[in-house]
């Protein structure tokens, strides 16, 4: 059976039939709520907070999150599903927006967020022009600074391999996450896969390392290993010390090239 973001990309595919289809399913709808409630004890917030819930679609997981009485605000692509939740007349504030674009609020503006069944979108590429890691780089360094520090990310997702998943993982660690990948019901066609991320601040490998089948990376870390040095000693592209290697280069052979500075190969942070 063919996966649905293998046939179209999402604001295509969920037009208004789809939309209403997923939305009145029982079982879809059951599905959702089990995996809302997994994330939001994942999260372990121990009081009402402000939470994103990215690629909220109809507002199935939206509801769960009123229940358990946090604000929160949802984002998605596809127009019919926000329309069907304004219908529906759900409590979040709604907003169209592209997640492989980045996240449009502003720094440190969340709790916590929550996605469910959304992010392996990123890893389709509609056009020549954008790639998956592309896509997975601004989503994860905008999911970053939206973030309050020490908040926490969780994200349910359906990754078609191994592969996949890594790709999605590391994205996460580069863009600064502690990072665990938990799954419940391992080894079964119904296999749910859930990325626990939290951003900075003492209980970075606190709370989420402690949860039972959930192992943490620290992205601080890794990011910093990253950028020094690739495979076998080489420097990383994009990295300070390869600029600097390539200008010397271009010296060489006679090219006028700008001075080096404090702000030379220094990584920037997502524009909103």
């Amino acid at each position: 059976m063919s996966r649905p973001e293998d046939l179209l990309p999402p604001d295509l595919f969920y037009n208004d039939t789809e939309s209403a289809k997923y939305t009145t399913s029982s079982r879809i709808k059951s599905i959702q709520a089990s995996m809302t409630h997994r994330a939001l004890e994942l999260l372990d917030l121990t009081q009402p907070s402000f939470i994103l819930d990215i690629g909220c679609g109809s507002g199935l997981s939206g509801e769960i999150l009123s229940e358990d009485e946090h604000i929160w605000v949802g984002m998605d692509i596809a127009p019919s599903m926000l329309d069907i939740a304004l219908q529906r007349e759900v409590e979040g504030d709604l907003f169209l927006a592209d997640m492989g674009q980045g996240i449009p609020f502003r720094a440190g503006a969340f709790d916590a967020a929550v996605s469910i069944s959304a992010i392996q979108w990123l890893c389709n590429a509609e056009t020549s022009g954008v790639s998956p890691e592309g896509r997975l780089r601004r989503f994860f360094d905008g999911l970053y600074a939206s973030l309050r520090r020490g908040g926490r990310a969780v994200c349910q997702f359906y990754p078609k391999n191994i592969q996949q998943r890594t790709m999605i993982s590391q994205a996460a660690i580069r863009a600064g996450f502690g990072a665990g990948i938990l799954e419940d019901d391992g080894g079964t066609k119904n296999v749910k896969t859930y990325l626990v991320l939290s951003v900075g601040g003492p209980d970075i490998t606190g709370t989420v390392s402690r949860m039972e089948g959930v192992d943490i990376e620290d992205g601080r870390k890794v990011r910093e290993a990253i950028h020094k040095k690739g495979k076998r000693g080489q420097l990383v592209k994009g990295s300070k010390g390869w600029v600097q290697q390539k200008k010397e280069k271009m010296r060489a052979k006679g090219k006028v090239v700008k001075t080096d500075s404090k702000y030379t190969g220094r990584n920037r942070g997502p524009k909103f």
